[in-house]
């Protein structure tokens, strides 16, 4: 099968890097685990991959391009992988990378060591992932994949400890960035997020004795597992026999989630922090119409992501909400014909304007996020099109003026138009009669911190916002990158 292509649509908006799952302690794991990714689709499209272990068999694996539905609902696919164990990831490829290739940069990776195999997959970005690459390399390590994630079975392999969780946590001493990382052996199933928390990893329970790990608390829903709790920041877990053990391999450290998966990456049926995701998002919807009013006569969202703040927006601000844009949701990728013509109808190849609804009408249009901007002006242009009196753009985030080092796929900043223009640049270019976007202290409100932002000491990750990066992008400064003058992490740089 050919590597995923996303459609035109798709280029203009920002893509979660991978979600991961494992399971242990239940007959057929992959079963399980197939079902975790395809609740877990959404945040990588591209390909994906599952390895399982059986005492008979020993490990095997298998990596697809493609989605989970079209490779890992297949009968002899699945009877490949047979065991009580699994893990399994969906990849999506992050800024300044090609689609993968060759298979060998599907994850997860597998290694064999003394102690015997391990296989593991990653969700996020090291950020020093080149200068660790070139110190293996000159040591003879051999990588097979393009992956920044190969680096930590390399390091596994050098490591002196004599089992796998702590040559796993000897070798993600040494990483920075983000990482939610699950892992497997024979016969336990591992867990690791990174010190700041920054990407998601949640702990369900299966029946009696079985347990799972996931991305995502929907991905617990699919399978009927109960969720337990979130992994904490800093936490690694290691479950065997029926059992969880638990360490803190990096010591004490302060949580910095980052705040996008509450705008958009994360499903809106999932929980984050004993918070609805849904609930969450239509806060964001209140929030833009107490701080941006305007008198118009409908709210309509951009499917799907939008919907919820509308929703929120139109019950704060007292205007109807309707179904303005209609969402072609078969819009698959065997349809995508590689030809000028179907280039051309961009956007109309997945949302259709529904004319009764907006002709003569002033419309308030609610969306996620603004990236290039091509997406909005053209979707600006079929609403007036279908006889709109007015278009208004609400944004449920603020400004995306910086790209994200840390597992979302981001435009370089000089293709941010909000790098590049004031809000009202904005609004002219995009060509609407007004544009707001929710304020970053809104946007706190919204997700639980009642007085908004902490500018001295940030309750989560929102360096694609502010500017203000928690861990130093190390590989990104070494080609040149400059961060925000005067922000704590480039402080700390200056410093040292």
């Amino acid at each position: 099968m050919e590597p995923f292509l996303a459609h035109p649509f798709d280029s203009d908006r920002l893509h979660e890097e991978c979600g991961v799952f494992g399971a242990i302690g239940v007959a057929d794991a992959s079963n399980f685990v197939a079902l975790g990714l395809h609740a877990l689709q959404h945040r990588g499209q591209e390909a994906g991959g599952i390895v399982a272990h059986d005492a008979e068999q020993g490990f095997n694996s298998a990596h697809r391009f493609g989605y989970v539905r079209d490779n890992f609902t297949k009968a002899e696919v699945m009877a490949t992988l047979p065991g009580p164990l699994a893990i399994g990831h969906v990849r999506y490829s992050t800024a300044g990378t090609k689609a993968a290739t060759a298979i060998r940069d599907v994850q997860p990776f597998f290694g064999e060591f003394s102690m015997g195999g391990c296989a593991i997959a990653h969700n996020g970005n090291i950020t020093n992932a080149a200068a660790l690459r070139r110190e293996l390399i000159e040591r003879g390590s051999i990588f097979q994949s393009s992956s920044d994630s190969e680096c930590i079975i390399h390091l596994m392999a050098r490591s002196i400890q004599r089992n796998i969780p702590e040559r796993m946590k000897d070798a993600l001493r040494r990483v920075e960035g983000a990482f939610s990382v699950i892992a497997m052996t024979r016969t336990k199933l591992i867990g690791v997020r990174d010190p700041l928390g920054v990407r998601p990893l949640v702990l369900g329970k299966i029946g009696d004795e079985g347990f799972c790990l996931a991305s995502e608390t929907c991905a617990l829903d699919i399978i009927g597992a109960d969720f337990v709790r979130e992994i904490e920041p800093g936490e690694m877990v290691v479950i065997s026999k029926g059992e969880v053990e638990s360490s803190r391999p990096f010591g004490p450290s302060t949580g910095r989630f980052c705040i996008f998966e509450h705008v958009y990456f994360s499903r809106p049926d999932s929980i984050i922090g004993g918070r609805s995701v849904y609930e969450t998002r239509r806060q964001i919807g209140v929030e833009l119409a107490r701080e941006a009013p305007i008198e118009a006569d409908l709210v309509c969202p951009v499917p799907d992501s939008g919907t919820p703040a509308a929703i929120g927006f139109a019950q704060e601000s007292g205007i109807p909400y309707g179904m303005g844009i209609i969402r072609n949701q078969y819009m698959g990728r065997t349809f995508i014909e590689p030809t000028e013509q179907i280039r051309n109808m961009g956007v109309r190849l997945k949302l259709n304007v529904n004319r009764s609804l907006i002709a003569g009408k002033r419309v308030v249009l609610v969306d996620d996020s603004v990236v290039r901007g091509t997406t909005s002006r053209k979707i600006k242009d079929m609403i007036l099109d279908a006889g709109a009196a007015e278009v208004h753009f609400r944004i449920a985030s603020p400004p995306t003026a910086w790209p994200c080092f840390y597992g979302v796929d981001t435009p370089d900043r000089d293709k941010l138009l909000a790098a590049q223009m004031t809000p009202d640049e904005m609004r002219d270019w995009i060509g609407v009669d007004s544009l707001a976007f929710v304020s970053l202290d809104g946007l706190y409100r919204a997700v639980g911190e009642a007085e908004g932002r902490n500018a001295k000491c940030p309750q989560h990750c929102d360096a694609c916002f502010s500017g203000d990066y928690p861990v130093a992008p190390f590989d990104q400064l070494e080609r040149g990158f400059r961060m925000k003058p005067g922000s704590e992490t480039a402080g700390k740089l200056a410093a040292e």
